[in-house]
């Protein structure tokens, strides 16, 4: 076995990165940090990176769709965002949590979204209408992670 070494260093968030997934049909890198802003690095070295403006306090949690055609983003700010990863960086935004949004996470096919909050709620997405369907409200603290297990 070989030492493990450096391919590219990334550098652009203003403060602690707290999540990354990588898109592997896309061949890109997705990040976001405590300085709200969600970050799409290109594996290419000459590619420039996307900085995502929209939520309004830390992100927590980011996941590529298993398309890698969109993304979603968890923040304190109590919304659930999806992204196209492109240049304009647009998003939508989900409302529905009252606390942090502490993790997101596509089903396989990647026609529903799963969320998890510190109201101790975990609540599932259709991505395609881009609305709320149900919520799971049994947790008695926060929930901390979402799991791909619809």
């Amino acid at each position: 076995m070989e030492d493990p070494t450096l391919e590219r260093h990334f550098k652009g968030h203003r403060d602690d990165v707290t999540s990354l997934d990588f898109s592997t049909s896309t061949k890109q890198i997705a990040s976001g940090s405590m300085d709200a802003c969600v970050m799409i690095w290109n594996m290419k070295p000459q590619t420039r990176a996307y900085r995502f403006v929209g939520h309004k306090d830390a992100v927590t949690s980011v996941e590529f769709s298993p398309s890698g055609h969109l993304l979603a983003s968890a923040s304190r700010d109590k919304t659930v965002r999806l992204w196209v990863p492109s240049v304009k960086g647009e998003s939508t935004v989900f409302r529905a949590h009252t606390g942090t949004v502490r993790s997101v996470s596509f089903s396989s096919d990647g026609q529903t979204l799963v969320t998890a909050s510190d109201d101790k709620s975990i609540k599932v997405w259709t991505v395609h209408r881009q609305k709320f369907l149900f919520s799971l409200n049994q947790h008695i603290n926060w929930v901390r992670c979402a799991s791909d297990v619809i």
